[in-house]
């Protein structure tokens, strides 16, 4: 594992958070922050803090424009670049493709949202940010047989709709500022279910019918039930599902027989507008928590392992969807139900 910490800094930098023998509260936290690691690195998997540098920027009541420029533009130039520029179209493209659009933003996005966005990173140093990265990079990279190769950036944005997620394999992020992502969560439970996603990928897109259904729910099941591997069996699988509840859960099972015997039909599908991926949308199954093929895909997967012993998940792989789900035997064990 390879570190990066920034013990010295520069002396316009040095000069960015004044020291004094007794710490303000605000000061305390800027020393804290200057603690986490620029970015943290295992084999082939980057993970970049640029948040620091958002707000490091703005000690002591001044504004560090080069900061925005070196630290947190340029490392992940392709993110914003080639990504952010992209999803949010032509007349926003100027706020990420170039250092004066990026510093332009950065320079009023922490002030307005200060408290908010203070106690996010509070949140994030409380799970010790560099120990839990290091970590889950390090134990993901043991356990599976194949290694793929990621930046992933954590950040604010002004414009967000990523969550955590990307463009590419080298542009990925994580929105801190995301009303709909739980940062704490993801880093400690949820990278192990991204991280599967990119390495199941390069193999899923080689499938002829990758884009069905039935390959989506596969993706998502898989990822989840890696998720409930990487944590050796300690985390509760309704948790690994999207951090369902045991009662969400529990809807499941009653229902499974009418789940798998209704959506079967849709598993050919490649439109992406059928109740299996959109059930939130089209209602099949109006009671249904959370989303119906991640549960399934997960229940699949599961099957398949307990037919073909605790180490078979890294079979999936190099298999298509439609051979997880005929080796699985799911099929007859819904008939028996």
């Amino acid at each position: 594992m390879k570190r990066t910490i920034l013990y010295i800094f520069s002396i316009a930098t040095v000069c960015f958070c004044s020291t004094n023998q007794k710490l303000s509260p605000e000061t305390s936290f800027e020393k804290d922050l200057e603690k986490v690691a620029d970015s943290v690195k295992v084999n082939d998997i980057v993970v970049k803090n640029l948040f620091k540098y958002q707000i490091l920027a703005h000690c002591n009541g001044s504004f560090d424009p080069e900061l925005i420029t070196e630290k947190v533009y340029q490392p992940h130039k392709k993110l914003w670049d080639s990504c952010y520029a992209m999803i949010f179209g032509e007349k926003n493209a100027a706020l990420y493709n170039n250092p004066e659009g990026m510093i332009e933003w950065n320079k009023t996005l922490y002030p307005k949202n200060k408290a908010a966005f203070d106690e996010k990173v509070k949140r994030l140093l409380k799970i010790n940010l560099n120990h839990v990265l290091a970590t889950n990079l390090k134990k993901f990279n043991q356990l599976v047989p194949y290694q793929p190769k990621a930046t992933i950036s954590i950040l604010f944005t002004p414009l967000t709709g990523i969550g955590f997620g990307g463009c590419k394999d080298d542009q990925f992020a994580l929105e801190l500022n995301n009303e709909n992502t739980d940062p704490e969560f993801t880093l400690e439970k949820g990278l192990p279910h991204e991280l599967n996603h990119l390495v199941y990928e390069k193999f899923r897109n080689k499938d002829a019918n990758k884009n069905s259904a039935l390959s989506q729910t596969i993706d998502e099941g898989f990822a989840c039930y890696f998720t409930w591997v990487f944590f050796d069996g300690k985390m509760e699988k309704h948790n690994a599902v999207e951090n369902m509840s045991r009662q969400d859960w529990e809807w499941y099972v009653k229902n499974e027989k009418k789940i798998f015997i209704t959506l079967k039909t849709y598993f050919t599908d490649e439109s992406g507008d059928n109740p299996l991926l959109r059930n939130d949308k089209l209602k099949l199954f109006p009671d249904a928590p959370k989303s119906l093929n991640y549960w399934l895909g997960f229940r699949i997967v599961e099957k398949y392992v307990e037919k073909h012993g605790v180490n078979s998940w890294k079979d999936i792989y190099k298999l298509a969807p439609k051979d997880v789900l005929d080796r699985s035997g799911y099929e007859k064990y819904v008939e028996l139900l």
